[in-house]
């Protein structure tokens, strides 16, 4: 059986194979891309295309092909892959450092349209992610430097910060409130949350939100059902999870465990 923390897993997931990368604040998927219908989540998505021919539709039902695009939060989109086309996509938290920064633009009364969406790529991705092209086994972009080129970089944790990150897996089953996690660390609450968002570029509740979900996925990827790993990552039930991956990458969660390879902290 493979583990849930093979980084070569890559099975079929709804038309898509590939690798689905999960880090605090950001999702990565890189590999054979499939279609989706209309759709809208709360992450940034950026989206580059590696080989083949890949095209957005907007919500003016504007369809075109793309070489790069940044979509922001709440703007219904879809995706049809060609045959052949791969691509890597990036679903950034916006409460992040790097999803701040990409929220930014596209801005004004054309946000949501698919030519904006390319302007914003061509300004704010790094010539090389664009030149990142190759066939099948060759690796996309690199998102993590992506991320940390987007967001301010931090310089070594805290010590406190350490301890709350230590202590937070063993608590996600059940409610996590920030408060505990300070009086455990010995520093005030109000420090604790501002170390979250100055060193992880996430405020508490939004890196919460991403343990709780990368711990639900690595606990069904186990072979948990999707209540039990809901469950144990302090989820109401499999519902709540479900809306909650879909509200993110407009994905169920059974179609991020196919391909998954989960980080460390």
């Amino acid at each position: 059986m493979t583990r849930p923390d093979d980084p070569d897993r890559t099975v079929p997931a709804g038309g898509w194979r590939g690798t689905t990368l999960v880090r605090p604040g950001w999702l990565a998927f890189t590999g054979a891309a499939g279609s989706t219908g209309a759709h809208a989540h709360a992450a940034v998505q950026v989206l580059i295309v590696t080989d083949g021919v890949v095209e957005l539709t907007d919500p003016h039902q504007v369809r075109r092909p793309v070489r790069a695009a940044i979509i922001p939060t709440r703007v219904r989109h879809a995706l049809h892959a060609g045959p052949g086309a791969r691509a890597a996509l990036l679903y950034l938290d916006p409460a992040g450092g790097a999803g701040r920064r990409l929220t930014a633009r596209p801005t004004g009364p054309h946000h949501d349209r698919v030519e904006q969406w390319e302007a914003a790529a061509r300004a704010l991705l790094p010539p090389a992610a664009l030149r990142a092209v190759g066939p099948p086994g060759v690796p996309g972009p690199d998102a993590a430097a992506l991320v940390r080129g987007w967001s301010t970089p931090a310089h070594g944790r805290h010590p406190a910060l350490e301890h709350a990150l230590r202590a937070l897996p063993q608590l996600l089953h059940g409610p996590v409130r920030l408060t505990d996690l300070a009086g455990a660390a010995g520093i005030s609450t109000s420090r604790l949350g501002h170390l979250f968002a100055s060193e992880l570029a996430l405020p508490f509740p939004a890196y919460l939100r991403w343990a709780r979900l990368r711990r639900a996925i690595e606990l069904a990827a186990g072979g948990a059902s999707l209540t039990r790993a809901a469950h144990g990552a302090g989820f109401a039930d499999s519902s709540h999870l479900t809306r909650v991956t879909r509200e993110m990458f407009g994905l169920a969660p059974s179609h991020l465990l196919a391909a998954l390879s989960p980080a460390t902290p």
